[in-house]
């Protein structure tokens, strides 16, 4: 059976095994730095399998007027559970009056399905623009 948990800061192993398992190498190069973001994000909610991480999502914003969905991961051996989809709507049911909630995310087909399924509208498909930049 799965859990959640809010405000939870996992062990550095557990989080390395999570963002490894998507691929998150950018991430995973430097956990110390990964750990203080998490530590220092305005929401975490984590999904638990007994004491197995399986997935997290986290938030950052001020929690008033915008959120932005920093991470979302689920292992990729628990996905097509509802994990996603449930961490999703736990974090946003905690934000019910808040009018933007952003997120930048890769360009695939599960990912758009994800997201729509969830309510969200890509910023090509509609009246808005999103820029990022990275380094």
């Amino acid at each position: 059976m799965i859990t959640y948990q809010e405000s939870n800061t996992p062990n550095p192993n557990a989080v390395f095994n999570l963002y490894n398992d998507a691929n998150w190498s950018a991430y995973t190069k430097d956990i110390d730095t990964l750990m203080d973001a998490i530590k220092n994000s305005l929401h975490v909610l984590t999904a638990w399998d007994g004491d197995k991480l399986v997935g997290l999502i986290r938030l950052v914003g001020d929690g008033k007027t915008i959120i932005y969905i920093q991470d979302i991961l689920v292992l990729k051996a628990y996905k097509q559970n509802k994990i996603g989809s449930t961490l999703v709507k736990k974090t946003l049911d905690n934000y019910k009056n808040v009018r933007q909630i952003v997120l930048l995310t890769d360009d695939t087909s599960e990912t758009r399905s994800f997201y729509e399924n969830l309510g969200f509208e890509s910023c090509d498909k509609g009246q808005l623009v999103s820029f990022a930049k990275f380094r």
